[in-house]
């Protein structure tokens, strides 16, 4: 049984951060508080970037990392130093609203006292152990057990039970459902289509008396959709059907086959007799903040049936509580939930953690030997991973949640209305995962750099919207402080006048 949140955070610095969820909660945003006109305080830049404002530290820093490191990332000339809640500073003094939460990562925010004592008390503990034994327990690998993940991995499948989700309605007390830690979401969908290639050998095998690993075995073919992303590594690539990504990298996985979300004439063509997997997310994060229908899930799912395809529902990026439940399919019906469900962003608020959670009668088809990783589910990130999760499910927080996203979608919903030559009629997605689609698809990058400027952190998604997903603790003056600087920038995009 999970431990009551409060005893999990005995130190009273972890504990305030919890008292003040709880009052937050409570709090109801009532649409009186809403502005009549966009906001004027930020229609010029309040941070200056230029070289010469830069300390020595800075350019120190940003010369040396021009010089040693691989130039993958374009990055904006400032180097952070640390953060507290949901803001993080510069190594110039200069302070920024961080609201996209480390590509939705930190749902506690930044230097949650709760996470650092967790991980410093493991890491203390063992140190000790290190002394005494001359042996250390921070890492042992998965050639031997440790007594933290089997705990999240408890939690992980007791929630999906409580609140719905993989196919258990909600309450339900079917049998346990499995997981596997991994250290990455790139990771756990990896994982996630060696499994499901698996089950798709052994049940074409089944069905016709050969072998599972006879290569001419058809049924080894996967489905995706456009605007997707799962990851950069080669498979993971490969089902990430974005041109921008693909291009330099081809040739990919073969057998991938390409659909689009919430095309409900296309399903029976995509999946068919050959199909071992589809993977979707339900809502799209870094393809644009696009929700996948309930009914064309629902098609989905038939159809996998009915052609013995698994299907993996990526919620790297907006389950654990993003959307305002546990999973984004949560509150969905059954006959729409996934055979496997990948996560990894918040689960340990930004150590490193990825994890596959998977049916029964996916999961009888993996023996030893058959997946495996050195790293994956360490004493220290599913300790950290535990405490984050149960900070995350207990009822305050979630109440939090679902009172500050719909502050945040009112607040959203008037920016369209007051700015209709620049953006779409209406707000994409739900909960703390939203997305401005822009007419024209070059301002909404421009309009990153200007939050920037005025000290907001957003993030694009796609090929025309602007990301907000910021740290579930974000309170209503926070929102008030993004949005205003948003009203600004936009105000200030050229085609705005």
């Amino acid at each position: 049984m999970r431990p009551a949140l409060l005893t999990r955070l005995s130190s009273p610095v972890a504990a305030s951060r919890v008292r003040l969820l709880a009052k937050s909660s409570g709090i109801r945003y009532a649409s009186s508080t809403l502005p009549t006109s966009p906001s004027t305080r930020y229609l010029e830049p309040t941070h200056n970037f230029s070289p010469s404002s830069q300390s020595p530290e800075t350019a120190t820093a940003l010369s040396l990392g021009e010089q040693y490191i691989l130039p993958v990332y374009a990055r904006p000339p400032f180097v952070l130093s640390h953060g507290r809640g949901s803001w993080v500073w510069d190594t110039d003094g200069r302070k920024y609203l961080d609201f996209s939460a480390g590509i939705a990562v930190n749902a506690l925010g930044h230097a949650d006292p709760g996470v650092l004592e967790v991980a410093a008390t493991l890491f203390l503990r063992e140190a000790g152990t290190m002394r005494t034994q001359a042996s250390t327990l921070l890492h042992t690998s998965n050639v031997y057990h440790n007594t933290r993940a089997p705990q999240l991995a408890e939690l992980l499948v007791t929630l999906t039970q409580q609140e719905g989700g993989l196919g258990y309605a909600p309450g339900s007390t079917s049998p346990s459902a499995k997981v596997f830690f991994a250290n990455s979401g790139t990771e756990a969908n990896e994982g996630a289509l060696k499994i499901a290639r698996k089950v798709g050998k052994d049940r074409w095998a089944a069905s016709t008396g050969g072998k599972a690993d006879d290569p001419s075995c058809p049924k080894i073919r996967i489905a995706c959709f456009k605007n997707s992303f799962h990851g950069r590594s080669m498979g993971a690539l490969s089902v990430t059907s974005t041109e921008k990504y693909q291009a330099p990298f081809r040739p990919l996985l073969p057998g991938v086959d390409v659909g689009t979300l919430n095309d409900y004439a296309g399903i029976n063509g995509l999946v068919g007799g050959d199909t071992c997997v589809v993977i979707v997310e339900p809502v799209q994060g870094e393809g644009g903040i696009h929700d996948a229908e309930e009914g064309w899930l629902r098609a989905l799912r038939k159809r996998c049936d009915e052609v013995g395809a698994v299907l993996i529902f990526d919620e790297i990026q907006c389950g654990l509580y993003r959307t305002g439940s546990l999973w984004a399919h949560s509150k969905l019906p059954v006959d729409c939930h996934p055979d496997m469900v990948t996560m990894a962003k918040p689960l340990a608020n930004g150590y490193p953690i990825g994890a596959v959670l998977l049916r029964n009668n996916i999961a009888s088809v993996m023996t030893a030997g058959t997946h495996g990783t050195t790293f994956g589910g360490s004493p220290m990130a599913c300790a950290v991973g535990h405490h984050v999760l149960s900070r995350l499910s207990s009822r305050s927080f979630v109440g939090h949640i679902e009172e500050i996203s719909g502050y945040l979608g009112e607040r959203l919903a008037l920016l369209p209305k007051w700015f209709p030559g620049i953006l779409e009629p209406t707000v994409r997605g739900r909960g703390l995962i939203r997305g401005l689609g822009f007419k024209d698809g070059s301002q909404a990058g421009e309009v990153v750099r200007m939050a920037r400027e005025r000290g907001v952190f957003v993030l694009t998604a796609g090929k025309d919207a602007v990301r907000l997903v910021p740290s579930l603790i974000i309170e209503k003056e926070e929102v008030d402080f993004a949005v205003d600087v948003l009203e600004g920038c936009l105000s200030s995009v050229p085609s705005a006048a």
